[in-house]
């Protein structure tokens, strides 16, 4: 459906009638037919358009869009009759022409003009010019137009090649100049209750949804100055009763033509004031539209209320004679789409049904052991919403739900409706809402007078009761179906959140930011580490980042929660007492009843009950366990007087569970990478010893994210005066069995070395402490030497190299050659022979030894290997050692795009001697 208002205005240009006059039928008693398409004297000062499709709900749709525009335009006295024919013609355009049908109301001083025109001129039209004989009221066709012939001032039908128009005009009956409505005198204690002066706040919201004017009345009931609210949005003050998934919001409101109803303004002090308003949508002289508000306070609704119309007397019975829906006999007009709306016009008609001064309805639980408010007008609804009684047993049970009831004086049996404990009313009648003998909730009407009600009103509400129950349990089940889908497709996204992640901190965020604000207005995350330490508040998050520290703070003060692990969500007082006491204690303070000094409220208070509202709703507690043990809590808390619905706590359940099993994956991954980084970190040299007359530069990169220590391994350790041993090593494989065989190969390195072995000796006997691992055992390459710096500048090396890449000795006239012979790996074979050779590195000359991972570095088919190291090499001379170690890094990482996935090891020694300028 499509729609557009126009206000104001003049005449508009008739539609195009082709080659054809459109004839028009006057009412019976004239002499002769005229043929009139408009009123020419009257001048047309608001229009609405509105376009349905052609099926079946459309006939509802658009009985709803002309009551709701004659409604806005004051014209009540016509709406009943203009619904009918509307409803005959567009049901003749979209069931019966199957065509779209397209609505016009065109308001008039003296009146209003509906045109209905559909897409298919085919039809037969009967004429006024001959006698037409309409045939009988129960034939299929031609029922709308006798409906305009006995109902419409004028009424005509208008036709081209592609459309027909048919038009009836309603004229206004006579009344008083300027009276729209009226009522009767009533006693003064029957008057609808009000301040000793009304306020009116008056707001002016532009098209971007902002503040553009605050009157002077808006600042006295709300608390905020013009200056401070112009240019804020709406929406930022508006306490709209939200539902997830369903409800129409604040911003769709204020897009309307014309609205009406209750919510909430959150005040200066943090508070939220129910008010009733009235927004109408207007445009200024430069076409840009904007909406006026107007509110009071939901006490003094009659103010501004628009007068309820009374039911036709066969309001449910249509036209064909079958029965209407029995929601529409009951409301009077079609159920909104959403079950918010429907509940809350229903309270508003039952409530006026029954001249009450307030109205409730709650709805079962799935198991109907309790009840949940829904609905109430008022009443302080924001306080009471989604709040649950019992319904048979316990303390404040709702005992009058399955039957109708009334109560002459609460006063006398306090707790007989405990959602009205508290607020004022005396007078109570309840029914309940069943279907098929089930009951699905209960719908009360109250008045502060006592002895309002009697059996007669019971029955009377019964009567509506069990006609809207249906409608109203198949919008709930709407819902129910629509918040199940909603959260089943919330609880995917947070199990592919929690799933991507083991971070124990990004656990904790994502935890918090996933609940706030789909499921609650704030989140507090407890941690507990172990069975014998306290739950640490580890995480807080508000929709609000500015209260965030408030409510820490806050929370810091309060024990925390027992960690039970029963499941389920079990409600936690202890946040908003402490609030109200703290905000208590500030408020005295700052008008100085505490014998201390008085403070301004702007800076002492302002805070305190800004955090006292946050907190001062409902709170929940729900654990988080996993593999059996208590590892935290969340908690979910609402701002004042606000509650959580049975669906919401449900679905926090599920995610609750999620995001523990979540949260112990990111402490148990924590745990073992830090054991993991421990152990391997172990395995490393403490450090390289300084060895006076020589330079040592080593490099170490471990294949494998997290890996400290891989199957590549060295060393450089004294053994004796003036004599170091050094070692360079490979053990087959990588990860952590690879780093076993290498802290074995170190240490024995160090003791076999320290016991005056030869080098030969040292890994003879390394080999037979390998061999004997049996099946863990693993071959490994080992370049092992000793080092003696002498006097004369230079140094001596002993080195084995058995089964390692050659090392490289680099001469300070740029040539390369090898230091050492190859001879047998270790952990193959026992009895194994090994000799060592000496070399002698003059000033200036660099010795390097390198793993596998550096020569056999590749890109594609191409490999380093020992002559590329060897030409790497040629272009250190003169280079420190860390300088040689640094450029033979440089160019294995420059041989290939991808990150290298060995091991590699770089151990280069030089004795000083002149350096390159």
């Amino acid at each position: 459906m499509t729609t557009g208002v126009i206000p104001g205005g003049h005449n508009p240009e008739p539609r195009p009638t082709g080659g054809r006059m459109p004839q028009q039928r006057h009412q019976p008693g004239q002499a002769s037919p005229q043929v009139e398409t408009r009123t020419g004297s009257s001048v047309i000062t608001a229009r609405a358009a509105a376009t349905f499709e052609p099926v079946g709900r459309s006939v509802a749709t658009a009985r709803a869009f002309v009551r709701d525009t004659l409604q806005g335009w004051g014209f009540a006295d016509v709406v009943d009759d203009a619904v009918v024919l509307t409803s005959e013609l567009v049901t003749n355009a979209v069931v019966h022409a199957g065509t779209h049908a397209d609505v016009l109301c065109l308001r008039t001083d003296d009146g209003v003009r509906i045109e209905v025109a559909d897409r298919y001129p085919e039809r037969e039209v009967p004429l006024q010019g001959s006698a037409v004989n309409m045939g009988s009221p129960d034939r299929e066709g031609g029922r709308g137009l006798q409906l305009c012939a006995a109902l419409a001032a004028r009424w005509g039908v208008e036709y081209t090649s592609t459309h027909k128009n048919v038009w009836f005009q309603l004229d206004l009956p006579e009344r008083p100049v300027g009276t729209r409505a009226a009522g009767p005198s009533l006693p003064a204690d029957l008057l609808p209750l009000a301040d000793g002066r009304v306020r009116v706040a008056v707001v002016q919201i532009d098209r971007k949804g902002s503040i553009s004017a605050w009157n002077e009345d808006a600042e006295e009931i709300f608390g905020h100055s013009a200056a401070a609210v112009t240019g804020k949005p709406l929406t930022d003050l508006a306490a709209w009763p939200h539902t997830p998934g369903t409800g129409t919001g604040i911003a769709e409101a204020l897009q309307l033509s014309r609205w009406e109803g209750s919510y909430g303004i959150r005040g200066a002090d943090g508070r939220v004031t129910p008010v009733y308003a009235s927004h109408l949508r207007v445009r200024d002289t430069g076409g840009e539209p904007s909406t006026v508000c107007l509110l009071v306070r939901d006490h003094e609704r009659a103010v501004l209320q628009t007068p309820l119309r009374l039911p036709a007397s066969d309001a449910g019975v249509t036209s064909d004679g079958q029965n209407s829906d029995p929601f529409e006999v009951f409301i009077g007009s079609p159920a909104p789409d959403d079950l918010d709306g429907l509940l809350q016009r229903t309270v508003e008609r039952a409530r006026d049904m029954l001249d009450g001064d307030s109205a409730f309805l709650l709805l079962a639980t799935d198991d109907e052991t309790e009840l949940e408010v829904r609905a109430s007008t008022g009443l302080p609804s924001a306080r009471q919403r989604f709040a649950r009684v019992p319904v048979e047993a316990g303390p404040g049970r709702y005992g009058s739900a399955r039957m109708p009831a009334v109560h002459d004086d609460l006063a006398a049996v306090p707790g007989a409706v405990p959602l009205l404990t508290g607020t004022g009313m005396r007078s109570v009648v309840t029914v309940p809402l069943k279907v098929e003998g089930r009951l699905t909730g209960s719908l009360g009407v109250a008045a502060e007078a006592p002895g309002r009600y009697s059996n007669e009103e019971a029955l009377r509400l019964q009567f509506a009761a069990d006609r809207i129950a249906l409608a109203v349990e198949s919008a709930r089940l709407g819902e129910l179906e629509r918040l199940r889908r909603g959260s089943l497709s919330f609880l995917v996204e947070a199990s592919d959140l929690l799933a991507g992640t083991l971070d124990r901190d990004q656990t904790l965020a994502l935890m918090a930011q996933m609940t706030v604000p789909t499921l609650a207005t704030w989140c507090a995350v407890y941690t507990i580490a172990d069975q014998a330490s306290d739950p640490y508040l580890s995480y807080v998050l508000h929709e609000d980042e500015e209260l965030i520290d408030g409510i820490k703070s806050l929370l810091a003060k309060v024990p925390p929660p027992d960690p039970v692990p029963t499941p389920g969500a079990r409600v936690w007082t202890a946040p908003g007492e402490h609030a109200h006491q703290a905000a208590l204690r500030s408020s005295m303070r700052s008008l100085g009843l505490t014998g201390g000094p008085t403070r301004q409220v702007s800076s002492g208070i302002g805070p305190t009950l800004a955090t006292a509202s946050a907190v001062g709703g409902e709170t929940v507690v729900l654990p988080l366990v996993a593999r059996n043990r208590v590892i935290g809590m969340l908690t979910l808390g609402k701002p004042t007087d606000e509650h959580f619905r049975q669906e919401i706590l449900e679905l926090a359940e599920d995610l609750s569970r999620r995001a523990a099993l979540a949260l112990d994956n990111a402490r148990l991954y924590s745990e073992r990478t830090a054991i993991s980084q421990a152990l391997q970190r172990s395995l490393l040299p403490p450090g390289t010893p300084h060895i006076e007359g020589m330079e040592v530069e080593v490099i170490y990169r471990a294949a494998g994210e997290g890996n400290e220590v891989g199957g590549d391994f060295y060393d450089v350790f004294p053994i004796a005066d003036n004599a170091y041993g050094f070692a360079i090593g490979d053990v087959c494989g990588t990860g952590p069995n690879a780093a076993a065989v290498t802290g074995l190969a170190r240490h024995a390195l160090r003791l076999l070395a320290r016991e005056g072995l030869s080098g030969p000796a040292v890994l003879e006997r390394l080999n037979s402490a390998i061999l004997d691992e049996g099946a863990r055992s693993r071959f490994l390459t080992l370049l092992y030497g000793e080092m003696r710096p002498q006097e004369d500048g230079s140094a001596e090396m002993k080195v084995v190299c058995a089964g390692h890449p050659l090392p490289l000795r680099l001469r300070q006239d740029g040539t390369v050659e090898a230091a050492a012979e190859p001879q047998p790996l270790l952990g193959v074979i026992e009895d194994l022979e090994l000799y060592e050779q000496t070399v002698t590195l003059d000033p200036g000359d660099v010795l390097l030894c390198v793993t596998d991972g550096v020569t056999e570095r590749r890109e594609g088919t191409r490999m380093l290997g020992d002559d590329g190291l060897a030409d790497v090499l040629t272009t250190c001379t003169g280079l420190t050692a860390g300088a040689v170690a640094a450029r033979i890094m440089r160019a294995v990482e420059r041989f290939a795009s991808d990150a290298p996935s060995d091991d590699m090891a770089i151990l280069a020694m030089r004795v000083p001697g002149l350096q390159k300028d």
